[in-house]
């Protein structure tokens, strides 16, 4: 076994250890909130707490560090077209275009802290979430939301390229690093398709709590954004409505 597989045999063994047996802080955070609203607390012995136990502060990963040493990509998958507004599925195609999003972005924040422009972000989540079959404009909508339209001001700092608050527990810890914004978009995408599909990513996997959230979930799934509510944000009650607002207010850029 050469070294790069060893460390990473010896990751993947300390994050199922960590999994089972590291208690839950009672007043900690589950990513970072909107930081003009959104205050997360958790506790209790579900999944939100096995993703929770997960190893933070890692270090930047480099873009060719991967999760899957024997990938192959899984038969390409067909996603129903989204048409309708009403329609809350995490799966499906965009209905707002990428210049919506930016409009949406810089009349909200003329001047956003991200290590590209607010085209190439928006590009970066069109190009990964068409490709798992993930919502694209939705999931830029819960970026917008977990940064505040990326001022951040929480645990997580921009340099992290961390747009969904991967592996933020509160109380200073900041969470995962990503070596550039593509690697953190589709670290995004990909813990998404991790709670809606049993699907294998198209890629190789980069988030590394991918394998906690579908070992916890077997062959369950969440079908909608609202499902993530209290699971992707503590207590969370309409933290996926709020996801869906934001979405519908890019729609009329």
């Amino acid at each position: 076994m050469n070294i790069s597989k060893a460390k990473k045999l010896i990751a993947a063994t300390m994050l199922g250890a960590f999994a089972i047996s590291i208690p839950v802080a009672a007043n900690a955070r589950i990513h970072d909130p909107k930081v003009e609203t959104r205050s997360v607390s958790r506790g209790g012995d579900d999944l939100n707490s096995q993703t929770l136990n997960m190893m933070s502060g890692t270090i930047p990963l480099p873009e060719d560090e991967i999760f899957d040493d024997d990938f192959a990509a899984p038969e390409p998958y067909p996603v129903k077209q989204t048409v309708s507004t009403n329609d809350t599925s995490i799966i499906g195609t965009p209905m707002a275009t990428q210049q919506q999003c930016v409009r949406y972005l810089l009349r909200n924040n003329p001047n956003p802290i991200i290590n590209v422009s607010a085209e190439e972000i928006v590009a970066y989540y069109y190009e990964e979430g068409s490709r798992e079959g993930i919502r694209p404009d939705v999931a830029f909508a819960q970026a917008l939301k977990e940064t505040g339209f990326f001022r951040y001001g929480g645990d997580v700092i921009p340099e992290q390229n961390n747009y969904c608050g991967l592996g933020t527990t509160g109380g200073g810890v900041k969470g995962e690093f990503f070596s550039t914004p593509r690697i953190g978009v589709r670290a995004h995408i990909q813990h998404l398709l991790a709670y809606s599909s049993t699907r294998r990513p198209t890629m190789p996997v980069v988030d590394p709590r991918y394998g906690i959230v579908r070992q916890a979930y077997g062959s369950r799934t969440l079908g909608t954004w609202q499902d993530l509510n209290g699971r992707w944000a503590v207590p969370g009650r309409y933290y996926g409505q709020e996801i869906l607002s934001m979405f519908r207010d890019i729609l009329i850029q």
